[in-house]
């Protein structure tokens, strides 16, 4: 069964909601930063038309029913501060993967680690997934924690997995199990990010 429609997820202080064409302008200011895109598989953002062509792709990915593209907003003002994905379902195994991307401005202070766990929440319980997969850079310390706190198992090394800026890169493969959830988050909730 495809991804059901997803309602909003508000959590202490971010809400995790569908992606809408009026958060584009800014989502441009986060991924136009290279600082945040330096270690992810795409390109980043240079103009409007870059924020256009993405949001164009993500609709046609997210029509397919086996991909939800989210934006991590700013609970007090419903503002866009970042990006979340679950994609390439697999139906029969109840597995999916996924992707995030945080503004530079909201780095370390929980934001995406309060996002992820309310969007695991859902996932693992109404979306009924099995496993949550995620790929990360190896560069990129501060996503390998966030997902390590939330209680994903690292599980190996996938050597240039991704092509991305004109360079082949090594990424860490994390896997989360739905009868590990909420358990191993809760009982790394006290590490700091």
């Amino acid at each position: 069964m495809p991804f059901p429609p997803l309602e909003p997820i508000d959590a202490e202080r971010v809400r995790v909601r569908l992606l809408a064409r009026s958060d584009l302008p800014a989502l441009h200011e986060v991924n136009g930063d290279e600082a945040v895109t330096r270690l992810l598989p795409y390109a980043t953002w240079t103009s409007p038309a870059d924020a256009d062509a993405w949001f164009e792709r993500m609709a046609k990915i997210q029509a397919t029913g086996l991909a939800v593209q989210l934006v991590v907003a700013d609970k007090a003002s419903d503002r866009a501060i970042g990006t979340a994905l679950l994609f390439r379902l697999d139906e029969g195994s109840a597995r999916a993967e996924l992707g995030y991307a945080l503004g530079r401005a909201h780095w370390g202070r929980g934001l995406m680690h309060e996002a992820l766990g309310a969007l695991l929440e859902r996932a693992f319980g109404a979306m009924a997934l099995r496993r949550i997969e995620a790929e990360v850079d190896v560069r990129n310390a501060a996503s390998a924690r966030v997902l390590q706190r939330l209680g994903f198992s690292r599980e190996g090394l996938l050597r240039q997995r991704w092509v991305s800026k004109g360079e082949a890169k090594d990424v860490e493969i994390f896997g989360l199990l739905r009868d590990e959830w909420p358990a191993a988050a809760t009982s790394n909730r006290g590490r700091q990010e």
